[in-house]
């Protein structure tokens, strides 16, 4: 009789065999009407660059080496947010997840000439408190676009054929999405993801690449 074990199926697969699987993102252009995202942007320009500070990254240490940009965690914009709950069901099937009892949280992020983030995912597992259920990244920036780069990298999952062998990072495959003006992607926190190095010739702060980047929070205990 034939052995149809996992193990004698995959005997045959060379042993650096992987799988690539690669990460869902739920990306809508033209999110708000044009009058509201213009209205949108001149509100994170009207920010005084001074009212932001570095960008943190773990327990809220600044790592240039790893995260260069500035954060703004008091800016309001409760039109994206409202506008975010009318498509959040269809998000939560696409994604496979539920946004029950959680409640949005979201801060200002600007990247300017060099500015980057280090390939990185939004949540530590099961240890992290509060749980982030759901990203979002809702883009902003002056039309025609002032700066290059600052594409999210969004990375597949990759996987060993044979049991017992560790994925190396560099077989990961990836996706870039373009940052632009007025779209928004929602993903899993869980996704490795990075944003692609800024070059902004003019350096000045209306001319950044302009980000809400935000979570949906678990509220309650889960599982």
């Amino acid at each position: 009789m034939a052995d149809t074990s996992e193990t004698a199926q995959c005997s045959a697969v060379g042993t650096e065999a992987i799988w690539r699987l690669p990460v869902t993102v739920c990306c809508l252009p033209r999110f708000l009407p044009e009058e509201r995202a213009d209205a949108l942007l001149q509100r994170a320009v009207d920010c005084a660059a001074d009212t932001f500070s570095a960008s943190t990254v773990f327990e809220g240490d600044v790592v240039p080496s790893v995260r260069r940009s500035r954060t703004r965690n008091d800016f309001e914009a409760p039109e994206l947010v409202a506008a975010i709950r009318e498509v959040l069901e269809p998000v939560e099937h696409v994604l496979g997840v539920s946004c029950r009892d959680t409640e949005p949280g979201y801060g200002l992020n600007v990247h300017n000439d060099g500015d980057f983030y280090r390939p990185h995912q939004d949540t530590d597992g099961v240890e992290f408190q509060p749980g982030r259920v759901l990203t979002f990244v809702y883009y902003l920036h002056r039309r025609p676009r002032p700066f290059r780069g600052g594409s999210l990298r969004v990375f597949d999952i990759s996987l060993p054929v044979h049991r017992g062998e560790a994925a190396r990072w560099e077989d990961r495959g990836w996706r870039d999405w373009e940052p632009e003006h007025n779209s928004i992607v929602f993903f899993r926190p869980t996704a490795w993801h990075e944003v692609r190095p800024v070059s902004c010739p003019s350096r000045r702060h209306e001319d950044s690449r302009f980000a809400v980047n935000g979570w949906f929070y678990r509220t309650t205990a889960g599982p």
